[in-house]
């Protein structure tokens, strides 16, 4: 019985991990808006790609577009309203935008969300999404979803606002480390939506994942995704506390996420031809 090598997911987390790391050091240079672009871009590249291995396209074609609609518009209701998130205004660090939220960020909405919900698939059920969940299940996973998104968030929002200048809050005590905390709530509200219609649109358009190296590798590069963000939290947070939550908010998850995916691995090694 064969099963495939360690040597693909490592190489994706060595990958990942290399591109946070230096476009982080580019962002403590000139280039600060090239590198955060770029960067972006790449990530939602890869999480894209992970997704295409693992879901179908009609789902893609569902919900990429979605995620990323979904974002935009939560993020324009926040700078226009002060709607989810408080009001605040864009700088033109994160580059382009769409009327007034940088193209970037609904961008980084897709590729969260879609980490966050594979993730909580291996918490919860020791697997990646597969058919036959019903609502409670779809409801629970979401909840998860969108909790580990806003863990991430806890020490990349006031990076971004305090050390990148990437936007200004109208409200610069907030009560979290210059965001604020009904930030987290707009966190919450965003993601639970989005990853729940993931949820739902696998139910009724998912195919059981192949039993090949393919899908393996595409939940270690999600994995991999929110590992990198965790480092560089750890290394460049905006402050000691910061970095100290981003060890345990984020690495908690992470270990018994990569533990389930390897227990994961042995199961379909056990299956394979």
């Amino acid at each position: 019985m064969t099963r495939p090598v360690f040597a693909r997911p490592a190489l994706w987390l060595g990958a990942s991990s290399a591109l946070a790391l230096t476009a982080w050091t580019l962002a403590h240079h000139a280039l600060v808006s090239v590198a955060l672009v770029v960067a972006s871009v790449v990530l939602f590249g890869m999480a894209a790609l992970a997704a295409s291995r693992l879901m179908t396209g009609r789902w893609l074609m569902v919900c990429v577009p979605l995620a990323v609609a979904t974002g935009w518009l939560a993020e324009q209701l926040g700078t226009s309203y002060g709607w989810l998130f408080g009001r605040y205004t864009y700088t033109d660090v994160l580059g382009p935008r769409l009327v007034d939220v940088p193209v970037v960020i609904p961008l980084m909405w897709f590729a969260l969300t879609m980490v966050g919900w594979v993730m909580a698939h291996l918490l919860l059920w020791r697997r990646p999404p597969a058919p036959g969940a019903g609502w409670a299940a779809s409801l629970l996973t979401a909840l998860l979803a969108a909790m580990l998104v806003t863990a991430f968030d806890l020490g990349a929002d006031p990076y971004f606002v305090d050390v990148l200048k990437a936007w200004v809050m109208e409200k610069p005590d907030g009560g979290w480390f210059g965001e604020t905390v009904e930030g987290f709530v707009g966190w919450m509200i965003v993601s639970f939506l989005i990853t729940l219609v993931f949820d739902r649109m696998s139910v009724r358009l998912l195919h059981p994942i192949s039993v090949d190296g393919r899908s393996e590798s595409a939940v270690a590069l999600l994995l991999a995704i929110y590992t990198s963000a965790m480092v560089f939290q750890m290394i460049w947070g905006a402050t000691l506390a910061l970095k100290v939550v981003a060890f345990f908010a984020m690495g908690i998850p992470l270990l018994v996420a990569w533990t389930a995916w390897t227990h994961w691995r042995q199961t379909l090694g056990a299956v394979r031809p």
